[in-house]
């Protein structure tokens, strides 16, 4: 029998009344993670400017509708649908949506290393406590 997986957005887990989409676990993947954020338009004071430096992770978003402004260690880099952006694990980075809102797919895993899945992203999980935001 073949292994594979087929949901919609919308069948995925959401927390945080549907910002975030579980969709790794919706999935059952297991050897990256992946989310997907929808942005509300001009969203994105709730996202904390944040890096995964201690936890070596790298991170690609892709932006799949809408736009998005990245402030990416101070420097601003604006995305449209189908713009793909690598972010090294030691980088901060802070996303905020166009006036159109924004859906981005969020991959990430450490190089090199196997993935191991947060909990706040597995199914049933508990929503995290986003951090304080740094400047």
């Amino acid at each position: 029998m073949a292994d594979y997986t087929v949901k919609r957005f919308d069948e995925m887990e959401p927390i945080f009344g549907g910002f975030f989409l579980r969709a790794r676990a919706s999935l059952g993947v297991t050897s990256f993670g992946m989310q997907v954020m929808n942005f509300p338009p001009n969203g994105g004071d709730f996202y904390p400017n944040h890096d995964h430096g201690a936890s070596g992770q790298e991170e690609v978003y892709i932006v799949m509708e809408g736009s998005a402004d990245f402030d990416i260690d101070g420097e601003s880099v604006h995305a449209e649908p189908w713009t793909a952006i690598r972010v090294g694990p030691a980088t901060k980075r802070k996303i905020s949506a166009g006036e159109a809102g924004a859906r981005i797919l969020a991959l990430g895993g450490v190089p090199g290393e196997a993935y191991t899945a947060p909990e706040f992203t597995e199914l049933g999980g508990p929503a995290p406590v986003p951090p304080a935001q740094t400047v």
